[in-house]
């Protein structure tokens, strides 16, 4: 790691013109600087183990969801700097309408305050993220790719932390991120829908309003695109995992003072009630009427539940009748 490096390129954010609301150049660099690289030299068995759980994810999630979709060309094993590198690239694209259109009194303090928030964030996730699937979304041109990836040094730390055997933990991450994969290949308009709501929500933002009603539904379409894959995690990985939900839930509600409090400022408690109350839904959904009957929600849009038949499943699928 490099601190100074990290400090000098936030504080050298403001300087010139102070053209957009964040320095994403300086935010990698500070970052990566911040944030041990961790070790990628994998072995001829590791990387096979890599494709072989993706594969193996693939084809059970297709046979047990009854779902038609094939994964992401890009299959990238990471280290916690590509991720970062990634991840910028991704921050970058989605936050462009509000850093450009919204007017600051100090445009230069603001730029620094800015990217040093970024790179503070970027380094925190980029030591703890394990595995991501990236719908790219507000991608420019319909040609570019999704992508899957791994971090594998912090799957390896997270492994060795949680005392579990290492190649059944990369392969219940493989298995969670392939899940995703599954829900966005087999619903093409999900992605856009998605954009959809994400670009109401910034551009009310970039013109100083909220809009309320855009990141409801994106917090309802979210919930159901993690509980789905809940269910899917449930019903087909091909081991035995409580002990891994177990001890990774525990360590997510542990850690430093510092760590716990930047769980709750970037909202990680939110996503796990996510998982969670999408994972009912579903649940009772698949046990009234069956996997492939859950699947019923990504024919359309207009099959994702409302913020009311996320608690009561029974109206979703009176409506629906999958």
């Amino acid at each position: 790691m490099d601190l100074f490096r990290s400090v000098r390129a936030v504080a050298n954010a403001g300087d010139g013109d102070g053209s957009g609301r964040i320095d994403w150049d300086a935010v990698a660099t500070a970052a990566k600087g911040a944030t041990d690289p961790g070790g990628l030299d994998l072995s001829d068995a590791e990387r096979e183990g890599y494709a072989a759980d993706v594969r193996d994810a693939r084809e059970r999630l297709r046979s047990v969801g009854g779902l038609d979709f094939d994964v992401p060309e890009t299959i990238e094993v990471q280290n916690r700097h590509h991720w970062i590198d990634a991840n910028v690239a991704t921050f970058r694209r989605v936050m462009r309408p509000v850093e450009t259109e919204v007017s600051v009194a100090f445009p230069n303090a603001t730029r620094v305050v800015n990217t040093g928030s970024m790179a503070l964030v970027l380094s925190f996730l980029g030591s703890h993220v394990l595995g991501q699937y990236d719908p790219l979304l507000l991608a420019e041109g319909d040609d570019e790719a999704h992508g899957l990836y791994f971090v594998h040094p912090n799957i390896v730390a997270a492994a060795a932390d949680l005392d579990v055997d290492h190649p059944r933990f990369r392969r219940w991450i493989a298995f969670h991120e392939v899940t995703h994969a599954a829900e966005f290949g087999a619903a093409p308009w999900l992605s856009e829908h998605l954009e959809s709501r994400l670009e109401d929500g910034l551009e009310t933002l970039a013109s100083g309003g909220f809009d309320r009603e855009a990141f409801h539904d994106l917090d309802v379409a979210m919930t159901a695109v993690e509980g789905y894959a809940e269910l899917l995690m449930d019903r087909a990985f091909d081991a035995e995992y409580a002990d891994l939900r177990a001890k990774l839930d525990a360590r997510r509600r542990g850690g430093s003072p510092l760590t716990r409090l930047m769980r709750r400022l970037l909202g990680l408690g939110l996503k796990r009630r996510q998982y969670e109350r999408g994972a009912s839904f579903f649940e009772t959904v698949a046990d009234r009427r069956g996997v492939a009957a859950a699947a019923a929600v990504w024919n359309r849009p207009e099959n994702l539940p409302t913020d009311e038949e996320l608690d009561t499943p029974a109206r979703w699928l009176a409506r629906v009748d999958p």
